[in-house]
């Protein structure tokens, strides 16, 4: 089979769009990020903060943090649950 200028210039082009088509939607699905994991927990109590429960066991406050990501450490409440352990 002979292929004229005309037809390897369409393929050509076509098979480029093709791989941008495919290129673009790749692009567009989402990375799932991992969240949190929790292995422990604890209650906060009456006078505890968020700095204290870090240093308590152990954990940078980033750590802290990271594993706790909801928690407003200028609205601690006693009784609420904290983690203070686990992975980012």
């Amino acid at each position: 089979m002979a292929y004229n200028k005309t037809s390897l210039l369409f393929n050509l082009l076509l098979l480029i769009s093709a791989f941008l088509i495919l290129s673009m939607a790749e692009s567009r699905i989402p990375v799932a990020k991992s969240s949190p994991e929790c292995e422990s927990v604890v209650g906060v109590v009456s006078g505890d903060t968020c700095s204290g429960i870090a240093q308590q066991f152990g954990l940078t406050s980033e750590l802290f943090s990271s594993v706790n990501p909801n928690i407003n450490c200028d609205a601690l409440f006693v009784g609420q649950w904290v983690c203070v352990s686990g992975t980012a």
